[in-house]
């Protein structure tokens, strides 16, 4: 999103931005997530449920997430769902093919298999804005956790913003990810429909049994995704009492969930009148990275910008749309990168 935004952005004002892409085809995570964009419905809304943020940033998002989506729209990208579904948020949802195909239709398809490596020489001249979606599969890695997200994320951008100078924001542990069944092999297809997200509704404890969720399980579930993260393998049962099995997350109930996994293979309990299902933590999405100001500009590194997932301290202590900020932030770079 933030790379193709930002693009798309600065081919709109005439210039003819050269776009690297690491992976084999467009779209990185974007292409794999539920394509909803949203914002808290208030400035309060959004500190409250992530405290910890930089709230001149979040401000940004507030202010001027409802242009950039109406932005998206008259590319061409197409809308599945007017609303988000949730009263806490505003937004809409997006098919994330048409919406990845729409972006690249106007910033031009760029170079794929390109990565952007450290040391002199390795960038190209003048301004640049770093877009390579954080460094999920690296904080994956150390903790033992499967990735929920592109497999090209491993750090680019925050590793060259470093060494340019560049400062960190947010804890670069903190991440969003989701519990998904454990013991079996998801294809990146079934990152969404596979996603247990009833964690709210169950009794969770760790798979051997030593741990427990003792805390209130935030809207999002990610409080509770990083908790079972860092438990023995990473593991947790959701058990559900026959009486939660109605409860809805969105269009789905608890026991459409329960049944999905169940389908692809996971490890389902019966134990009248509980249902339990083991789940792994999974990683989508760093939440600390570069720190950057209200234009994009990467603090203590002149003449970089960045945007996405490379970005840390917007969601610090919380979540929030990955997506929003990365579009917010991604025009926001093209149109500073085109100033200076």
């Amino acid at each position: 999103m933030a790379g193709l935004a930002a693009a798309a952005r600065a081919r709109e004002l005439g210039a003819e931005p050269l776009v690297l892409e690491k992976g084999d085809r467009a779209g990185g995570s974007m292409l794999l997530s539920s394509g909803v964009i949203w914002r808290h419905r208030t400035f309060d809304g959004f500190r409250a449920d992530c405290p910890g943020g930089d709230p001149e940033l979040q401000q940004v998002i507030v202010e001027q997430l409802d242009e950039a989506i109406e932005w998206l729209e008259s590319l061409g990208a197409p809308v599945l769902e007017q609303e988000t579904g949730n009263p806490r948020t505003i937004g809409k949802r997006f098919d994330t093919r048409g919406l990845t195909d729409a972006l690249v239709r106007k910033a031009g398809q760029g170079s794929l298999g390109h990565a952007l490596g450290p040391g002199p020489g390795t960038w190209p001249e003048g301004p640049l804005v770093l877009a390579t979606g954080g460094f999920h599969v690296r904080l994956a890695r150390e903790l033992g956790l499967p990735i929920r997200g592109n497999p090209w994320s491993v750090g680019d951008g925050l590793d060259l913003a470093v060494e340019r100078g560049g400062e960190s924001a947010g804890a670069l542990d903190e991440f969003y990810g989701r519990a998904m069944p454990a013991g079996i092999a998801i294809d990146e297809a079934e990152f969404v429909p596979l996603s247990q997200l009833y964690g709210q509704f169950a009794e969770v404890v760790s798979e051997d049994g030593t741990q427990r969720f003792e805390g209130e399980v935030s809207w999002s579930e990610t409080n509770l995704v990083q908790a079972i993260g860092r438990w023995p393998g990473g593991r947790a049962w959701y058990r559900v009492h026959e009486s939660r099995l109605r409860e809805r997350v969105r269009e789905r109930t608890v026991a459409d969930m329960i049944e999905q996994a169940r389908a692809a293979g996971a490890v389902v309990r019966e134990e009248p009148p509980f249902t339990s299902v083991l789940v792994q933590a999974s990683v989508t999405q760093t939440l600390g990275g570069i720190r950057i100001d209200e234009r994009a500009r990467v603090v203590g590194a002149e003449g970089l910008y960045a945007a996405g997932a490379d970005v840390g301290g917007i969601a610090t202590g919380g979540y929030s749309s990955g997506l929003a900020a990365a579009l917010v932030f991604g025009r926001i770079a093209a149109e500073e990168a085109l100033s200076s």
